[in-house]
């Protein structure tokens, strides 16, 4: 009992000290949250819709792609802009509140289910090892 409970220690604390990408968390931030105006909406029928949308970064105009569809013209939506925002053309922009990182509370939640992995995988083997061996009687 004692070797599968030190595994799924083992486990735990590697998976801990990993850090968040080993469960596919990551805290990439995409840029500022700016507020920003559909100028262009896209509409939903189409997987790769891209709306156009003008925005202000330090009292400058530019004009940038979203992906999404389904807003209205002239609609106001908060979007993440790059730090480095090129000279000529739109800039790619993000929705603000879908980048990664915005829940961090997936992260105790993957840990608590891989403790309950290791825990039920732990059990199997207590369980598999401890079943006695017994003949099978002739009739």
């Amino acid at each position: 009992m004692a070797i599968p409970a030190a595994a799924g220690v083992l486990v735990v604390l590697l998976a801990w000290l990993a850090g968040p990408g080993l469960l596919g968390i990551g805290n990439d931030v995409l840029g500022a949250p700016v507020q920003a105006e559909v100028t262009k909406p896209a509409p939903c029928d189409r997987a790769d819709a891209k709306e156009t949308v003008k925005f202000t970064v330090a009292g400058k105009a530019h004009e940038g792609t979203l992906d999404g569809c389904g807003h209205g013209q002239g609609e106001r939506v908060e979007v993440a802009v790059p730090d480095v925002l090129p000279d000529q053309g739109p800039a790619v922009v993000h929705a603000a509140d879908t980048s990664m990182g915005a829940s961090d509370a997936r992260r105790p939640l993957g840990l608590a289910l891989l403790v309950f992995a290791c825990f039920s995988g732990g059990m199997f083997v207590y369980l598999w090892l401890s079943i006695p061996l017994r003949p099978r009687t002739a009739s």
